[in-house]
């Protein structure tokens, strides 16, 4: 099952993301610790026999309630404990410096300069 569709394909994007956040809630249990994983990998070539694979992992919990307008999806429930915020709270700049797909092109960067010094 997709993420995006886990209360069901209908309605707009907003509806469907705001479907998702209830159901979310109404399932969840005790445990609130939650996580976005973004896996980004660099082929050079078709036959690429070392590809550079690089993973980003940005931990925080789940929110008791939705809060922010910034983002989509899980982002007004997704709650960053050392910052107070959920990511739907964050400016645009902060998230895009700090989330699961910034942490993972940082490492695909580093693995890339590496592999250019080898």
């Amino acid at each position: 099952m997709h993420s995006a569709y886990y209360a069901g394909r209908d309605g707009s994007r907003e509806e469907r993301d705001a479907s998702n956040n209830r159901r979310l809630l109404a399932e969840l249990k005790d445990d609130r610790q939650a996580y976005y994983c973004c896996l980004m990998v660099l082929v050079d070539h078709p036959d690429d026999p070392r590809p550079l694979i690089a993973e980003g992992i940005w931990r925080g919990e789940i929110a008791r309630a939705p809060r922010g307008a910034n983002g989509f999806g899980y982002d007004p429930l997704f709650l960053l404990p050392a910052l107070g915020k959920t990511a739907a709270e964050l400016a645009p700049a902060e998230k895009n410096r700090i989330s699961h797909r910034a942490l993972a092109l940082r490492k695909l960067l580093e693995l890339l300069h590496a592999a250019d010094r080898a």
